[in-house]
């Protein structure tokens, strides 16, 4: 069966601090004629800066994708990038004003109850599928991660997770045409480990993070001065850690929530491959890098064609 372009039904807006920059800033995301594809622009730089939605714009990859053209940028673009493939947006415009997409609740939650509740319109033009010539594969030998994408009928993408944590343990997250993107995958928040934080914060990183919008990982032993300290980062009293080794700042929606988000992030890392990909994704240990060069490699391929 062919499926035509869908767009969204109206604008949304979504506003508030970026994870990394802790900038705030106001997102509108609406609809786009047939052909389009999602672009961004920089309503603060005027008219003309747009950015599309390509992996050849890709500028970094620092614990977040940013796209860049000119003198316009758009860091951590990956979850609504995700949301939209997810609910099955081909065209949108997205218009921000300054450089980073708000974080919300650390997952793609508000996006897919927003386009969900609007709901999508058909636009009555057949939808694009890239197809591969043959199989692409990006590995990353230091880690050992690695994407295949391998020609297929139907779509599909399976991935693993394995940070060598005692507490996460080998999580894995699959996605089909027939999984439920807003219920299985848009809801998984971004996570980071408690021994990182520190160390993100002093590179200029999270500044925008709290508990409000991240799952923290205790892998290692940590005191109450410890604690108390992120308490005090990150303005939130009376932290502890669980049982299971988590701050006890919110309850798991799955017990893989973890690599239910590192698919939500493949997700729209690919989308940067240009649209949707007729392919079968196998990842292990996937991460930004290593999404986006995955994209660069169809985009190569696919020009080649």
């Amino acid at each position: 069966m062919t499926l035509n372009q869908h767009t969204l039904r109206k604008s949304r807006t979504f506003a508030g601090k970026g994870l990394h920059t802790g900038t705030y800033s106001k997102m509108t995301v609406s609809p786009a004629p047939a052909g389009h594809g999602i672009v961004f622009r920089r309503t603060d730089l005027g008219e003309d800066a747009l950015i599309p939605a390509l992996a050849e714009y890709v500028s970094s990859t620092a614990r977040s994708t940013t796209l860049s053209k000119g003198e316009a940028s758009v860091a951590t673009v990956e979850h609504i990038l995700s949301a939209l493939t997810g609910m099955g947006v081909d065209n949108a415009l997205i218009e921000i004003d300054n450089i980073e997409v708000p974080i919300l609740d650390g997952s793609a939650r508000y996006y897919v109850e927003a386009f969900a509740a609007d709901g999508l319109e058909d636009q009555g033009v057949s939808r694009v599928m890239l197809t591969l010539p043959e199989a692409v594969e990006i590995k990353d030998a230091a880690t050992g991660s690695w994407i295949k994408i391998e020609p297929a009928e139907t779509p599909s993408c399976q991935i693993t997770a394995d940070f060598n944590s005692r507490v996460l343990g080998v999580q894995t997250a699959s996605w089909t045409p027939e999984t439920d993107y807003a219920r299985e995958i848009g809801v998984c928040r971004t996570f980071v480990f408690f021994h990182e934080i520190e160390f993100l914060f002093k590179n200029g990183l999270i500044r925008g993070g709290d508990v409000d919008n991240a799952i923290v990982i205790v892998e290692h032993p940590v005191t109450e001065e410890q604690i108390a300290e992120l308490s005090g980062l990150i303005n939130k009293p009376a932290l502890s850690v669980t049982d299971g080794g988590y701050l006890n700042n919110l309850e798991l929606h799955f017990p893989n929530e973890c690599g239910r988000h590192k698919l939500l992030d493949l997700l729209g890392d690919l989308r940067l491959s240009g649209g949707y990909l007729n392919a079968h994704v196998t990842a292990f240990k996937p991460g930004h890098t290593l999404n986006t060069n995955a994209a660069k490699a169809v985009r190569a391929l696919l020009k080649q064609k």
